[in-house]
């Protein structure tokens, strides 16, 4: 497994996410089954390693106290790490390592759902750009102007990141996509114009333009931000684990990320 992400990272120059991803597979195969072998995933071998995935914890903890623990990973998740573990069994066969080929024709039937996308509408969005944010929380007026920069201007997360000065001219800004290697000229409007104006006499790092901290980070203090101003709705998200149906009822501001 550590051949195969090796060369096919660099083949298909994966992304540090694609990495991790792969790592949790990992994980979950060692603690599946530490001795694991290619032999192992017959069809009974591969539905053993999902009935793992649908009780494993995923969360939590036991302490004298409390028991917070969480079990089970949804069917979408559960569906991923097999698409994972898939590929690798296909590149395993093609190098010859693998000869056990029940993974071919193994397909769970899992219900599963379209995700729901969460996004500001635009008057929300005008409620988080004009807030007036308290004194001693300033590292929400960052996150929020970053944020609504993203919003004007539809670059990813990444693209802000590495926005530099150099990438501004007077009404537009032209960049190369991060993830998709895109050139792009994009234009600016009057709201994202005065977030870079905000920031032209600061100094960051690289000549970056905005002050962007971590994607982690900023998406714990974008839903700090975004309860201050009242953006609570509640949202009911649907998922499946096993064949269990589970309703979750969350304010909105709990489900907003960069993303």
């Amino acid at each position: 497994l550590d051949q195969f992400t090796n060369e096919m990272g660099k083949e298909n120059n994966w992304t540090v996410s694609v990495h991790n991803k792969f790592n949790t597979l990992k994980k979950h195969l060692i603690e599946f089954n530490p001795d694991i072998t290619f032999e192992y995933f017959t069809r009974e071998g591969l539905n053993n390693f999902v009935e793992y995935m649908q009780n494993v914890q995923i969360g939590g903890k036991l302490t004298d106290d409390a028991d917070t623990r969480v079990f089970g990973m949804r069917n979408t998740s559960i569906k991923k790490q097999i698409g994972f573990l898939k590929w690798f069994l296909r590149w395993a066969t093609g190098k010859g390592f693998n000869t056990e080929t029940s993974y071919m024709t193994f397909s769970p039937k899992m219900k599963t759902n379209d995700g729901k996308v969460i996004f500001l509408d635009w008057d929300e969005l005008m409620r988080v750009y004009n807030y007036q944010v308290p004194e001693g929380k300033n590292y929400l007026e960052r996150v929020r102007d970053v944020f609504c920069f993203c919003c004007f201007t539809s670059l990813r997360y990444s693209d802000v990141a590495n926005l530099k000065r150099s990438n501004e001219y007077e009404d537009v800004i032209k960049i190369t996509t991060i993830k998709t290697a895109d050139s792009l000229t994009i234009e600016l409007n009057e709201r994202s114009k005065a977030i870079l104006k905000k920031y032209e006499k600061e100094s960051y790092p690289d000549d970056l333009a905005l002050p962007v901290i971590s994607n982690q980070r900023m998406n714990e203090y974008l839903k700090e931000l975004c309860q201050l101003c009242g953006i609570d709705d509640l949202i009911t998200i649907t998922y499946f684990k096993g064949n269990e149906r589970i309703d979750e009822v969350t304010p909105k501001y709990a489900l907003l990320g960069t993303h």
